[in-house]
């Protein structure tokens, strides 16, 4: 009865002992083990068999980022003036077994750390430069820290400044001064309004003046411009009215030649060409106008008369 209890006892702990080797490691971890008080092997994700009695998981390590909140810090700025600063790290472990071996408290040292460097980098600025230079201050921060942690397997991605807290003296002053700040600007704002509606209303008067004035210049510049061609229509109408009336007139005077040429000299013809002739002679430069009294020699001057007539229709 003894000897089999005892196998079972032994086929149940070897089970446990089994059982208790076997090591899950999550992704993201990283274990260390010790063989021997001695650091031997990092077990990453997966199953793995840790040699009972003589290795051990050591550590768990996480390889995602890390977040540490710190409590806000006291520190007195370049113009003594003293503040309440609330910082937060942004740090992750990339050498497990240095950031394992080579730091004790990594914690405790980047609280250390951040508000020392945090104290100096406060001290070479006034309030006005530390409320309004947060970037700055962020950038030089984690470039130290991410340099001082280097050796211990970690690195710092970012650090935030999150609240800067003044007494509550300068917060009152603060509020003050923004207070007539604010109304400063509304003042500013309300002038430079008034000051942009009177010149939009001056430049609108000037552009309305502006444009009357175009139209009026247009106005009279078409008026002008209709003046002329109806004074140019007018004369081109004149002129050829004249032009038509020579033009009648000379085909009436030849008209009249013609009759004269072509038809036979009567008597009424003669005397009125004399009638003529001596019309012209008397609007001639001669002082002296003779004429006949005599019928005889009326009519001998009508038989000449006849001559020339006859003489030009021949021609």
């Amino acid at each position: 009865m003894v000897g089999p209890i005892i196998i079972g006892i032994i086929v149940l702990f070897v089970v446990l002992l089994l059982l208790s080797s076997i090591r899950i490691v999550r992704q993201s971890e990283v274990y260390l083990v010790e063989r021997l008080g001695k650091f031997h092997r990092k077990l990453e994700s997966g199953i793995h068999v840790v040699m009972p009695f003589v290795e051990r998981v050591a550590s768990k390590k996480t390889l995602r980022e890390t977040v540490v909140d710190f409590p806000p810090q006291s520190m007195i700025t370049k113009d003594n003036v003293s503040i309440q600063v609330d910082s937060v790290v942004f740090y992750q472990v990339t050498d497990v077994v240095r950031h394992e071996y080579e730091i004790a408290n990594p914690l405790s040292a980047i609280s250390n750390l951040t508000a020392t460097t945090l104290r100096n980098l406060i001290g070479e600025l006034d309030l006005d430069e530390t409320l309004t230079s947060r970037d700055t201050v962020n950038n030089k921060l984690r470039a130290i820290l991410d340099q001082a942690t280097d050796k211990w397997g970690m690195k710092v991605n970012r650090v935030e400044i999150r609240n800067i807290i003044p007494p509550i003296d300068i917060q009152n002053a603060m509020e003050r001064q923004m207070q007539a700040e604010r109304t400063r600007r509304e003042k500013v704002l309300n002038a430079q309004g008034e000051k942009e509606s009177k010149i939009l209303k001056a430049e609108g008067e000037k552009q309305s003046k502006i444009l009357e004035a175009e139209g009026e210049r247009l106005s009279q510049v078409e008026k002008a411009r209709g003046d002329k061609d109806s004074q140019v229509l007018r004369a081109e109408g004149e002129a050829e009215a004249i032009i038509k009336l020579a033009e009648a007139k000379a085909r009436g005077e030849q008209l009249v030649l013609d009759v004269w040429r072509n038809a036979e000299p009567t008597k009424e013809m003669v005397q009125l060409r004399s009638m003529e002739a001596l019309e012209k002679v008397a609007y001639g430069h001669a002082s002296k106008l003779v004429i006949p009294t005599d019928a005889t020699k009326l009519l001998g001057m009508v038989e000449s008369v006849k001559e020339v007539i006859k003489s030009d229709k021949t021609e």
